[in-house]
């Protein structure tokens, strides 16, 4: 079975852009850089907080990324990161278009 693309949407109630550089910089590879299977990544200011959405290659490349990088990361505390986890949406996605 072919792996089908996989969406990642995080919102965080009264997130900040200062939260997200640090953050993002704690769980990138680095400036310009997406981890592995991560096809895609935008970020911004959303009504009553700050929102991310990531496209992955897979739910499994998802996996990977969220239990061996992200959730360590976040739960050993990211100085001047999101203080509280997000609310999450995902989304297996039917179309991707460039």
């Amino acid at each position: 079975m072919e792996a089908t693309p996989y969406g990642v949407v995080h919102f965080f109630p009264g997130g900040t852009k200062e939260q997200y550089e640090a953050s993002i910089a704690a769980v990138h590879p680095g400036p310009g850089l997406l981890p592995d299977g991560q096809v895609f990544h935008a970020a911004g200011p959303s009504a009553g907080g700050w929102t991310i959405m990531a496209v992955h290659q897979s739910k499994e490349s998802w996996e990977q990324f969220r239990d061996s990088i992200l959730m360590p990361r976040m739960q050993a505390g990211i100085e001047g990161g999101f203080t509280s986890p997000p609310e999450e949406t995902v989304i297996d996605l039917y179309k991707i278009m460039p």
